[in-house]
């Protein structure tokens, strides 16, 4: 009756053995690092920087304890603080002697302690939310006029062109303020512009007006499209600050959305705030310029080399190191691109980049292949300035439709790395920071230990009052909740969550309500004995009865957790997450593993005198 099968009670002993094995890590701590990263397309993060590194720190006798190199970053590991400020300073002049021109990002971080046997299995402590353990905050506002003016003087080309291929004359094309204004000399040609630019581009609204004998034709975006605008360029300006913050190494960065215009940034774990600021602050463009054919002789090449830049180009060097004249005139940027996506060229099956252009952006890319089919362009990135070449591609065909693809002297890996660069490398509005705040480390241990001693001091008030109450009961109860306890932090550890402050709270009131579902099976079990049943056939009552009105009581609460992490943000989803969990923990550990014990103690006797459970008989 009150017996497991040997194989359930392996399984419990096997599920409390894995919860302890992932919940260790968590005690290790976390040591001080510096992080390496690279800032260009061009420039590889790769072993040959590894030995580079450590020949730094050996030659400069600075002590470190490992270092970790995965595909984006160079991660070095130190005792102490003051070892890695050291290093810091070291490595930054070593990769970067020129600072203004710098290629790495030499950042401080904090790795976990866990030994490797443990992150050989995959056993990672949980993410700790800024307000455990310290980071930056940083409230960013999107300059939305400028994204409204990027769009319109993207639209300016796109009238021109129209108009161009519709041979249909007119004085120019030119923008004032949050408007568009083409000018013409009589009102017939006016008329058949504003069928051909209303018919072309619907996101604009036209009103025809007179300023002396000129006849103008006034464009303005219409309030869905400039909406329409603005969403995109938050979304992409938030993408963008995905990629740039994978520089720093945060584990769990909070970007979102603020209003109508305003991101937020949270970077938990993050020391050095001013690096942190210029990687956020930064502004890219991608251009696709030609190279000039013309002025790629070994006589200009060198002396563009010391300086002597022919006039209407700039030198670039490309990535192989061979060098590169580029016309300043700019055919596309990267606002004509809606994606790229890393591939394999369909006839050499070489990797590749494969593009995917806008209307207007085809109709231009088209004329442009047509024209210089044989030449080479070159695909820009442009930062703080400064140009710098990410491809340059030979023009084999005239490309129509909108598709493009970029093959040739590429990697897989380096593929990856341009589409990523070309689909989210540039921000689409301006951004500002408006707000920013630090969080201290000791902050964070403050608050750690709080949280502790609340959930230390309350599980040992459950355990008094249980043991009390509920003699062994009570006790297979307590130890049952700290089974729980330790489900949920191995829980949270496997899943990789983040633990914020709310979350430590949730795991304090999930004690609180796990303990329920003990108290009901245990006065279950009281009333079965009052009356009349045999102590075995109590406890298989007591389980089975209790088992209807303990999942009643969970549904409910963890309809309203789900809600509270479907619909919440922040601190609030952060707490809905420990909650659900627990409410899951909770129900296997107080009736499973609780179950299991009871089993265990008075399952193999044969005839039960008396059950301790409280002030109850027995038979």
């Amino acid at each position: 009756m009150n017996r497991y099968p040997t194989w359930k009670y392996a399984l419990v002993a096997l599920c409390v053995a894995l919860a302890a094995l992932y919940t260790l890590p968590n005690f290790f701590g976390e040591s001080p690092a510096v992080q390496v990263s690279s800032v260009r397309a061009t420039v590889r993060v790769d072993s040959a920087l590894l030995q580079r590194v450590e020949s730094v720190l050996n030659q400069a006798s600075i002590p470190y304890t490992g270092a970790v190199l995965d595909a984006n970053s160079l991660r070095v590991r130190f005792a102490d603080t003051d070892v890695q400020l050291k290093a810091k300073e070291a490595i930054d002049k070593a990769v970067n002697p020129d600072p203004a021109n710098a290629s790495y990002v030499v950042a401080l971080n904090l790795l976990s302690a866990s030994p490797g046997w443990l992150t050989a299995i995959r056993a990672l402590p949980m993410y700790l939310g800024l307000d455990l353990r310290g980071g930056v905050h940083f409230l960013l506002q999107v300059d939305m006029p400028a994204a409204l003016t990027k769009r319109l003087e993207s639209l300016t080309g796109d009238i021109r062109s129209l108009l161009r291929d519709k041979s249909i004359r007119h004085g120019g094309v030119v923008r004032a303020g949050q408007s568009l204004r083409i000018r013409f000399r009589d009102a017939e040609v006016r008329a058949k512009a504003s069928d051909v630019v209303a018919t072309g581009l619907t996101d604009l609204v036209l009103t025809e007006r007179e300023e002396g004998a000129e006849f103008l034709l006034v464009a303005t975006l219409k309030p869905e499209a400039a909406r329409r605008t603005q969403d995109f360029a938050l979304k992409q300006n938030i993408t963008t600050l995905h990629n740039r913050i994978n520089e720093l190494g945060v584990s769990e960065p909070v970007i979102q959305q603020q209003g109508a215009d305003r991101i937020v940034v949270q970077l938990p774990g993050v020391q050095d705030t001013a690096k942190a600021k210029d990687i956020l602050g930064r502004t890219a463009t991608l251009e696709i310029r030609m190279v000039d054919h013309e002025k790629m002789t070994p006589d200009l090449l060198a002396a563009a080399a010391r300086g002597d830049v022919p006039f209407g180009t700039e030198y670039y060097v490309e990535r192989d190191g061979a060098p590169l004249l580029v016309r300043k005139d700019v055919v596309l940027t990267g606002d004509r691109l809606t994606d790229a996506q890393p591939g394999f060229d369909n006839q050499t099956n070489e990797p590749a980049v494969h593009l995917t252009l806008d209307g207007a952006g085809a109709r231009i890319f088209k004329d442009v292949t047509r024209d210089n089919v044989g030449k080479r362009m070159a695909i820009l990135l442009i930062e703080k300035g400064k140009g710098e070449v990410v491809t340059a591609p030979v023009i084999r065909s005239e490309i129509g439709g909108g598709r493009v693809q970029i093959s040739g002297r590429m990697s897989t890996t380096e593929a990856a790395d341009v589409a990523l660069l070309l689909r989210a490398g540039a921000l689409a509005a301006p951004m500002e920071i408006i707000e920013e705040r630090t969080v201290g480390p000791s902050l964070g241990r403050d608050n750690i230990q709080k949280g502790f001693d609340a959930t230390r001091w309350g599980f040992f008030a459950i355990v008094v009052f249980m043991s009390a109450y509920y003699a062994v009961f009570g006790l297979i109860s307590s130890v049952a909740l700290a089974v729980n306890l330790l489900f949920l932090v191995a829980l949270l550890s496997l899943l990789q969550a983040t633990l914020t402050l709310p979350g430590i709270a949730a795991i304090a009131l999930t004690l609180g309500m796990a303990i329920d579902a003990n108290v009901l099976i245990n006065e279950r079990i009281r009333e079965e004995l009052r009356g009349g049943a045999t102590p075995q056939a109590a406890i298989a009552a007591g389980y089975e009865r209790a088992w209807g009105t303990i999942v009643d009581s969970n549904v409910t609460t963890l309809i309203a957790g789900l809600a509270l992490l479907i619909f919440g943000s922040g601190p609030v989803r952060g707490f809905a997450v420990v909650h659900v969990l627990g409410i899951l923990t909770s129900i296997f550990s107080s009736v499973v593993v609780s179950r299991a014990m009871v089993n265990l103690f008075y399952g193999h006797r044969r005839k039960v005198q008396r059950l301790m459970i409280g002030d109850t008989a027995w038979k």
